[in-house]
């Protein structure tokens, strides 16, 4: 099971903070932020051409392709 967004391809992404110290940067600890993921059905009848080869099939999705999802059935 991959940590991507089957409908656009969202992946996880590393985020590291620089905080100013005494003239100098001082990098700290790099953290790697992961997707909302969650397991959703595609409806069968759906007519987007962006959903469309997942029609009928359980998929992982971000909350924001769910939601666009939802809106368009």
């Amino acid at each position: 099971m991959s940590k991507i967004c089957a409908i656009c391809g969202k992946g996880s992404r590393v985020f590291g903070v620089r905080k100013k110290l005494r003239g100098k940067y001082n990098p700290t600890v790099k953290r790697r932020k992961y997707p909302n993921l969650q397991w959703v059905r595609v409806p069968i009848g759906i007519t987007l051409k962006k959903y469309k080869k997942f029609a009928g099939k359980r998929i992982l999705a971000c909350t924001k392709c769910i939601k666009a999802l939802g809106k368009r059935r």
